[in-house]
């Protein structure tokens, strides 16, 4: 391998510090419905997962049946949230502006969802047109599955071989890895808990960063390492 073409960034909880508010509107709604959560405890055990997702397991795990309705009450509580507070994570633009990489958002969110934040971080022009939801290729090709980010490579005419991903989350490292391409974890979000590097890399992560500043010198040196598969 012979250095890197694209670097596809994960969204929430990498380039906009949204995964805690989400934490903090779904745990509420778990615990009216009967499933005492934290927004700590939610962080920890479903960032990256969508919250369909997350109704499932709990009912799974807890035999409790939970509202249809709390799926579009958690979208539009969400959207009010992120809209009034979402901010971008520090140090993107510096790190973006020393890559020279084509790149792209490739994300479980919403199109509507990623619009908005980006658009309210001052993100957006960054990235546009790039910027690809995992729920426009069609129902369950969410992560960890790796179809959006195979979808991003094919769209930037890379080869994930070529492709580096930068993530937060258990499921979208595994993603990656399944896609075929590197991961560099970072957890510099404010939902990040005491194990979260060690999860990114048991997961598959080569190394993981906190600050976003970081990154351009360890796409650099990550660039000249094969890695191990």
């Amino acid at each position: 391998m012979d250095g890197f073409d694209l670097i596809i960034f994960d969204c929430d909880g990498v380039l906009v510090d949204s995964e805690i508010i989400a934490a903090d509107v779904e745990s509420k709604l778990l615990t009216d419905a009967g499933y005492p959560i934290s927004g700590e405890e939610m962080a920890e055990r479903f960032a990256g997962m969508t919250w369909k997702n997350i109704l499932l397991q709990v009912e799974r795990e807890a035999s409790i049946p939970l509202s249809a309705s709390l799926l579009d009450k958690s979208e539009k509580l969400l959207d009010l949230r992120l809209e009034q507070d979402v901010q971008a994570i520090p140090g993107v633009e510096f790190a973006i502006s020393r890559l020279a990489l084509k790149r792209c958002v490739c994300s479980n969110s919403s199109t509507h969802r990623l619009d908005m934040m980006l658009g309210k971080v001052g993100l957006k022009k960054l990235f546009d047109p790039n910027v690809f939801s995992a729920k426009d290729l069609g129902p369950d090709r969410v992560k960890p599955k790796p179809d959006i980010f195979l979808h991003g490579a094919e769209k930037m005419g890379v080869s994930p071989s070529k492709t580096v991903v930068v993530e937060d989350s258990v499921h979208g490292v595994h993603a990656a890895r399944h896609a075929g391409m590197r991961v560099i974890g970072f957890t510099g979000a404010s939902h990040t808990y005491s194990s979260h590097a060690d999860r990114l890399t048991d997961a598959g992560a080569e190394t993981v960063i906190s600050r976003m500043k970081d990154l351009p010198e360890v796409v650099a040196a990550l660039s000249e390492w094969a890695g191990v598969f």
